[in-house]
């Protein structure tokens, strides 16, 4: 009964927080900062502008290009592990780092929503809008997690797993295009940016593949470890043969 309780409790305040930037952007009023050059809108960056834009960027970052992509690959850990301890405080990282997520998510879209021109006139702030009701769909569904065993587990197993990697790779998707509209709207190079980001998606794409096969490495370690130090029949010689079979 109190678990239920604490279920709706979250449940309702998820959706308060979800539902607050949304309401907020229809009712602001926008301030123009821009103005027209050479056919290009051209923001014009003071330094507290300039400042939310950085925040802006580096919540999103955190969050959906560092955050949710380490998430996936803690839980990944818990798929061959039998120790019960250690399955359990995988878990709990894992939803430490899905919640800190979200919450990342939530200031950065207040940040935008607050400071910033959104039309929703563009592919950054339509996936922005998509991405930020998305990511409380996995972080809702842990809330709601079936027991280990029952009939529904299969089908929450498969739900959570690809609302999570979809949302996870539609997220790197925005920070790239987020970094190009950077570029677009002041004319400032992000070529550097970009390419740390890259490198480090490379590493976390590395580390995903590299867990698939772990456990097939450990195992084929395993068995080529106790063949070359256990000799086969065919290879023991007759004198060994000897000595082994008084003890068998």
């Amino acid at each position: 009964m109190i678990r239920i309780t604490t279920q709706k409790v979250i449940l309702h305040v998820a959706i308060f927080i979800v539902l607050l930037p949304l309401v907020t952007a229809t009712q602001k009023h926008t301030k123009k900062i821009i103005h027209e050059c050479s056919d290009h809108k051209v923001l014009e960056l003071s330094p507290k502008l300039s400042f939310q834009i950085i925040l802006h960027g580096i919540l999103l970052w955190a969050s959906m290009g560092f955050l949710m992509p380490i998430a996936i690959l803690v839980i990944r850990m818990s798929n061959k592990d039998q120790n019960g301890r250690r399955l359990k405080m995988i878990v709990y990282t894992h939803a430490f780092l899905q919640i800190l997520s979200v919450l990342l998510v939530a200031v950065a879209t207040i940040v935008s929503v607050i400071n910033f021109e959104n039309f929703f006139d563009n592919t950054h702030q339509k996936l922005g809008l998509a991405l930020y009701v998305a990511i409380w769909l996995p972080f809702i569904a842990g809330i709601f997690r079936p027991d280990r065993g029952s009939k529904n587990r299969g089908v929450w197993y498969a739900f959570h797993w690809l609302i999570g990697v979809t949302v996870t790779l539609l997220g790197i998707v925005n920070v790239y295009i987020g970094l190009q509209a950077y570029n677009t709207k002041t004319m400032k190079s992000t070529s550097v940016w970009n390419w740390l980001f890259s490198i480090e998606v490379g590493v976390i794409a590395f580390i995903y593949l590299f867990q698939e096969k772990w456990q097939y490495i450990k195992q084929s370690g395993g068995i080529l470890g106790n063949e070359s130090v256990r000799p086969t029949d065919q290879e023991a010689s007759p004198t060994q043969k000897k000595e082994i079979s008084p003890m068998a």
